[in-house]
């Protein structure tokens, strides 16, 4: 089988790369297709995937500027799809959606955003996927007869212990500390970030004065820095951020992405941030797991004092305990995908029928 993946955020290259490499191990042939974003070209160079890359197209003139780069992203993965003729359409991305729909080739959404919480991306976006897959806790609203749930989240197809091995090793070629603290700083352009706030600029300098005095302060940003936090800036091979992450004491920032990284790897998480209390993944790893607190922007001040009471807290040492407590309770979702994939479309068929099949996948 052939099987086109379109990969559009750095998040999304983390989740597929071990079921690509699954699927290509068993003989199947992988096309993947990646749009610029952050750090994505790079870590697919680096980890040896071979991509097509659609042309980058800036975001101006707001909503229209929105709506004229998905039209041209629709037409070239179009062109490509043509070309490549494959079986299956797998991503993140609404162009799958409208491309497979013309070209009646199924596609898939693999997500882990609440459908409330993106309506106008699932307006135009789910109402032409075939299936959903998402998180069993994940609302898919009114295509929650396409979703197939799993008892997972998208992260842990690469953050599980059968795939990701925490290295100190790496940590050490960059940071010497023991005790550090990363900040990470979203550029907040996507569509779905328009009108959502995270961290300024009198918001980082007062986390930092406040960090300090108990370890060094890195910062990853997807946005260019001001000259003032240059010293602070992170500056690795983007593959290792996991190994990096996993070693720190704390993490703050406004990624949902990173936030669900750091939760999953244990390490005590800040978030500040206009989607807080809108998100079910995050909202379950924070108040049925404990691993993560969330903020929103006007509640910068508890935020402070949350952090202030956690740095010298002994509650730090049960991050990694409560991790393992969400990792007994899940799946090993890369194995699921790579089934579901593999075996569609009679996954679908057993999963809507005995959704409990899943936990074969432990």
């Amino acid at each position: 089988m052939k099987y086109l993946y379109l990969i559009s955020h750095p998040a999304h290259f983390h989740m597929f790369k071990f079921s690509m490499r699954e699927l290509e191990r068993k003989g199947h042939q992988i096309i993947a297709v990646i749009r610029s974003k952050d750090v994505l070209e790079q870590l697919c160079i680096d980890s040896g995937l071979k991509f097509i890359k659609v042309k980058d197209r800036p975001k101006k003139f707001g909503i229209f500027g929105l709506i004229y780069s998905m039209i041209n992203r629709d037409i070239e993965v179009f062109g490509i799809v043509t070309k490549q003729k494959p079986d299956l359409l797998i991503g993140s991305d609404g162009t799958l959606a409208r491309v497979g729909r013309i070209k009646k080739i199924p596609s898939f959404e693999f997500s882990e955003d609440d459908a409330r919480a993106i309506k106008l991306y699932a307006f135009i976006s789910y109402t032409f996927f075939t299936n959903i897959i998402s998180p069993k806790v994940v609302d898919a609203w009114l295509w929650e007869k396409k979703k197939i749930g799993y008892c997972g989240y998208q992260k842990l197809a690469y953050l599980h212990p059968k795939y990701f091995n925490p290295d100190i090793e790496i940590k050490k070629k960059y940071i010497v500390d023991d005790k550090y603290f990363l900040i990470r700083l979203s550029a907040l352009d996507a569509y779905h970030d328009i009108g959502m706030k995270g961290f300024n600029e009198r918001i980082i300098d007062e986390i930092i004065n406040l960090l300090e005095p108990h370890g060094r302060v890195y910062i990853s940003s997807e946005k260019p820095l001001l000259d003032k936090y240059k010293h602070n800036e992170l500056k690795i091979n983007p593959l290792h951020i996991h190994h990096i992450l996993f070693f720190s004491t704390m993490f703050i920032g406004d990624s949902q992405s990173m936030t669900v990284e750091s939760a999953l790897l244990g390490v005590p998480s800040f978030r500040l941030s206009s989607f807080v209390g809108k998100l079910s993944v995050l909202e379950e790893l924070e108040y049925k797991y404990q691993l993560t607190f969330g903020f929103k922007p006007e509640a910068v001040n508890e935020m402070i004092v949350k952090i202030s009471e956690m740095i010298n807290s002994s509650e730090l040492n049960d991050f990694k305990n409560r991790r393992l407590t969400l990792l007994n309770d899940k799946i090993d979702v890369t194995a699921f995908f790579v089934w579901f994939i593999e075996n569609y479309p009679e996954s679908v068929k057993i999963m809507k029928e005995n959704p409990d099949y899943q936990y074969k996948f432990k």
